[in-house]
């Protein structure tokens, strides 16, 4: 197996709160990883420090096999797609303008490669040219999520961050952004990495699927067999919501 990401021996505290303990997980290039557990476990913690918005206290995190303490952390964001819950566009940009951000800051003199790479996007997120020159204001909450997806891939990442990205929308759209990522994914097959807090989203979207609570990881294996022989009574309480 190809390891995209690795977590060697994590801490992360803040203040006397530990919300990451002694957290080891290598993640294999092309999988699909849905992280779930209680309010306050540590998975969106986890998530931030792959593109080291968050630094742990001790242990080490290899991305490609680096570790990004030696890493340019502004150089490593750029690699890496982020989506979140709401998609956090640029509300003064256009919907081409925030696509092309980081494809802008990295094809500074190749505009035209740019320019492809929207459209390209665009096209896989299900969202018609003409919305080019809108701005989030005038977007549905789900043609937002688009165009935040879309932003997140627009520059081509080997690795792509969802937390709780399908959060904010109703239920139609949910299912039809989940159908979405999962196109995506199985065209690109690119390492994605899914906060959720829905058993069901977790289920459906992962290849894995890591259960935590209080900061530890309770089970970690493919869906089928954490519902068929889920290891812990938190991971069972989890199984039982989705039935």
């Amino acid at each position: 197996m190809n390891t995209a990401i690795e977590f060697k021996d994590i801490r992360k505290a803040y203040g006397d709160t530990t919300v990451v303990n002694r957290f080891s997980l290598t993640i294999g290039k092309g999988e699909f990883i849905t992280m779930i557990g209680s309010s306050g476990c540590g998975k969106t913690t986890i998530l931030k420090m792959i593109n080291g918005l968050v630094i742990p206290d001790e242990g080490t995190v290899l991305v490609g096999g680096k570790d990004i303490r030696n890493e340019d952390l502004i150089t490593l964001r750029r690699n890496i797609g982020y989506a979140i819950q709401g998609s956090v566009l640029f509300p003064h940009m256009t919907v081409e303008e925030n696509i092309s951000y980081v494809p802008n800051l990295l094809n500074k003199k190749d505009k035209q490669k740019t320019k492809k790479a929207v459209n390209k996007w665009m096209d896989i997120v299900g969202l018609d040219n003409d919305m080019l020159n809108r701005y989030p204001s005038e977007l549905s909450g789900g043609q937002q999520q688009r165009v935040g997806i879309a932003r997140a891939l627009a520059a081509s990442p080997d690795i792509l961050l969802m937390d709780e990205p399908f959060g904010a929308v109703d239920e139609i759209t949910r299912v039809q952004l989940q159908e979405e990522i999962q196109r995506i994914y199985k065209q690109t097959n690119i390492t994605v990495v899914f906060v959720t807090h829905d058993i069901a989203e977790a289920v459906k979207l992962g290849t894995k699927m890591i259960v935590m609570d209080q900061g530890i990881i309770h089970q970690y294996d493919e869906p089928a067999n954490i519902l068929e022989n889920p290891l812990t009574p938190f991971v069972s309480m989890l199984v039982a919501q989705k039935e």
